[in-house]
C-alpha cells in the first residue's frame, strides 16, 4: 500500500476515531467547559500533522469542534451538536468531512428522539437508523467517558453511530500510568478500546489532574501506527 492509500485510509476511517478521543476540561457540575487544546499527530513516521480541538456552549447545547491538517495533503473537520441530561450525552448532530487532494467526503447524522430515527447523509446518498437512548456519536462519546470516569468508573459499553449502524464499543481502563507530550509529564488513566481484532489496537490517556483530557492516543491498525500527543491547552 502506498504512503497515500495509508494517508486516505486512516483519516477516513480508524484514525478519526482514535482522535475523535481527544477532548476538554474543567467544572464543578461537568467533567467538561469551554477550551482549545493543540496536538500533533503523525503516521508510520511518514506523514505528520496538527489538529485543534475547540468545545464551546451555546445556552443549552454544547458544541464540539476539531480540526486537523496535514501541509499540502489533506485537511479533517468533525463537528457534534449535544446536550447534557443529569451527566447523559444527548446526541443531536455530527457531521465530518475531509479533503485529501482532490478527494472529499461528508457525512452527517441527525439524531431525532421524538421519530425514534438517525438520519444519514453520505455525500449524496441519504439513510436512516434506528435511535436507541443514550446513542452517542465518534466525537462525543470522548465527552461522556471522561463524565462517567468522574463520576466513578466507565459503563460496561457504549452504544455508537455512523453512517452504517449503532452498535456497542467497550473501553477498558487498564490502570494508571505516567505518560509523556510535548505539555508535560502525566499521571494517566490508560483505556484501551476493546476492538476484539488482533490486528487492531486503540489506546488513549486520559489526565485526572485535568479532568481526564486525552493528552495522548496511540492507533495501531495492521501495523500502521497514529500517534497523537497534547502540546498546547487553554479554558476559554
Amino acid at each position: 500500500m502506498t504512503v497515500f492509500n495509508r494517508i486516505l485510509t486512516k483519516l477516513s476511517s480508524s484514525a478519526f476515531l482514535a482522535v475523535a478521543l481527544v477532548s476538554a476540561t474543567l467544572s464543578s457540575a461537568y467533567a467538561i467547559a469551554p477550551f482549545n487544546a493543540s496536538y500533533t499527530f503523525n503516521l508510520d513516521n511518514k506523514a505528520s500533522g496538527t489538529a485543534v480541538r475547540k468545545l464551546s456552549r451555546q445556552g443549552n447545547q454544547w458544541v464540539y469542534n476539531f480540526d486537523a491538517r496535514i501541509p499540502v495533503i489533506a485537511t479533517a473537520s468533525e463537528k457534534s451538536v449535544f446536550g447534557l441530561n443529569n451527566n447523559q450525552i444527548v446526541s443531536q448532530h455530527y457531521q465530518r468531512q475531509y479533503k485529501i487532494l482532490v478527494h472529499n467526503q461528508k457525512t452527517s447524522l441527525d439524531f431525532n428522539s421524538g421519530s425514534k430515527s438517525i438520519q444519514v447523509k453520505r455525500d449524496q446518498k441519504t439513510s436512516q437508523l434506528a435511535w436507541q437512548a443514550g446513542v452517542l456519536d465518534d466525537l462525543n462519546v470522548e465527552i461522556q467517558l471522561r463524565e462517567d470516569l468522574k463520576k466513578g468508573g466507565l459503563k460496561s459499553f457504549y452504544l455508537i453511530a455512523d453512517q452504517k449502524d449503532v452498535t456497542p464499543r467497550q473501553f477498558v481502563n487498564e490502570g494508571t500510568t505516567k505518560v509523556t507530550t510535548p505539555s508535560g509529564t502525566y499521571e494517566a488513566v490508560k483505556v484501551r478500546i476493546n476492538h476484539q481484532k488482533k490486528d487492531k489496537s486503540t489506546t488513549f490517556w486520559l489526565a485526572p489532574s485535568l479532568d481526564y483530557l486525552p493528552v495522548k492516543v496511540m492507533h495501531n491498525d495492521d501495523g500502521s501506527i497514529y500517534t497523537l500527543n497534547l502540546t498546547s491547552y487553554k479554558a476559554s
